[in-house]
């Protein structure tokens, strides 16, 4: 616990995730003393020496005040509409509660496509960097309006998104604020289910704990924000989830105070890059792999070869990256490909000394060197 107290006192960037429900009344619309109260609480942050960043929903429900809609819409293009009409508004409400307290705030719309290639992902790093040198808090949201994932999805709101800008940033800690106190040791609902207040490693007794016990299928908005802990904890930087409305969270947990669920991060840590591949770039396609080549890749951190892939899906081009999958659908990797798609469904199952007769070259032992190669 000292540890994890440590971790709190001493991180100098903070990545504040705060969660649509964190930031609206019961009636679904934006609660503009919630989002003012948390303005504060990051001007204390920085104000306190720390750098700060905020990956902020609440778009499309601030948009549906703005309009007087009877609730959130339905419809993919009016939902894009609402959330352009209530990003303006989101942001005149931290801009107005900074500015009363001499800080500026930055705004930065985002793509998950603009993180594919490793070029923006830099520039969008270097930017961020240089908003935190000039004293700004930058404030990020997914572009709504021209990406549709985040409005699509049930759960995830913007997890995922917040878990790239800790990647961006190196030796951050991500604090994930949500309707729940953190990750509880047992169905909420039992009444002796208690919060873990640390969490060394996620390892498969964690997953467990959102998993669906007659499925076996993760579940829920807390098995998005584990997924985005343990890449994230992976990049060694820790990551808190905590109750949104919790009073003075983000203050009292900067002072180590015993607030939520804190992960720790992982001493054996990936590179950039890897880090990169792994969790920020997405996947064009899938192979599907035998038992041999899960062993060899997880176990003893080799490539992948061809003989190994027993199945391929969708179509993408030499240097592209993509997912690897198990028999049984599980992710096992991520990578960068040496071939495309219609060469692997030529030499697939094939050992790497045919692949000149079958394609008449072999620029390419490995399917996926292990360099470029991130086990997940």
């Amino acid at each position: 616990m000292e540890d994890r107290k440590q971790l709190l006192v001493e991180a100098e960037t903070w990545i504040v995730k705060v969660g649509s429900r964190s930031l609206t009344g019961e009636d679904g619309r934006l609660d503009r003393g919630q989002v003012a109260n948390l303005a504060r609480q990051l001007i204390r942050l920085a104000d306190a020496g720390k750098r700060v960043v905020l990956v902020s929903s609440g778009a499309v429900a601030s948009g549906v005040g703005r309009l007087g809609l009877p609730g959130r819409p339905t419809d993919l293009a009016t939902l894009q509409a609402v959330a352009a009409i209530g990003q303006t508004h989101l942001i005149q409400v931290y801009e107005q509660t900074f500015a009363e307290y001499g800080r500026v705030a930055a705004q930065v719309l985002l793509t998950a496509s603009e993180l594919d290639d490793r070029v923006a992902y830099l520039n969008t790093r270097n930017t961020l960097r240089r908003l935190l040198e000039l004293g700004a808090i930058p404030i990020i949201n997914e572009n709504d309006t021209v990406a549709v994932d985040e409005l699509k999805t049930t759960f995830g709101d913007n997890d995922r998104l917040a878990g790239m800008v800790a990647g961006l940033l190196e030796g951050s800690l991500l604090v994930i604020l949500s309707d729940v106190r953190g990750l509880y040791d047992r169905d909420p609902s039992d009444p002796d289910a208690r919060v873990l207040p640390l969490v060394e490693q996620i390892d498969e007794s964690i997953d467990d704990l959102v998993r669906d016990r007659k499925t076996g299928i993760s579940k829920g908005g807390m098995a998005s924000k584990l997924t985005t802990a343990k890449f994230v904890t992976l990049s060694g930087q820790g990551v808190v989830i905590a109750w949104g409305r919790e009073t003075d969270v983000l203050v009292r947990l900067s002072q180590g105070e015993e607030l939520g669920t804190v992960f720790m991060p992982q001493s054996k840590t990936l590179a950039p890059r890897k880090r990169w591949i792994g969790f920020s770039a997405q996947p064009s396609g899938i192979l599907v792999v035998d038992d041999g080549a899960v062993r060899a890749m997880k176990g003893e951190g080799r490539s992948l070869l061809a003989i190994g892939i027993q199945s391929i899906v969708g179509d993408f081009g030499k240097g592209d990256i993509v997912s690897v999958q198990s028999s049984d659908s599980h992710e096992i990797a991520r990578g960068l490909v040496n071939y495309n798609a219609e060469q692997l469904r030529r030499i697939q199952g094939c050992r790497s000394d045919r692949i000149q007769q079958i394609l008449g070259q072999c620029p390419y032992e490995e399917v996926i060197h292990r360099d470029n190669l991130t086990v997940i």
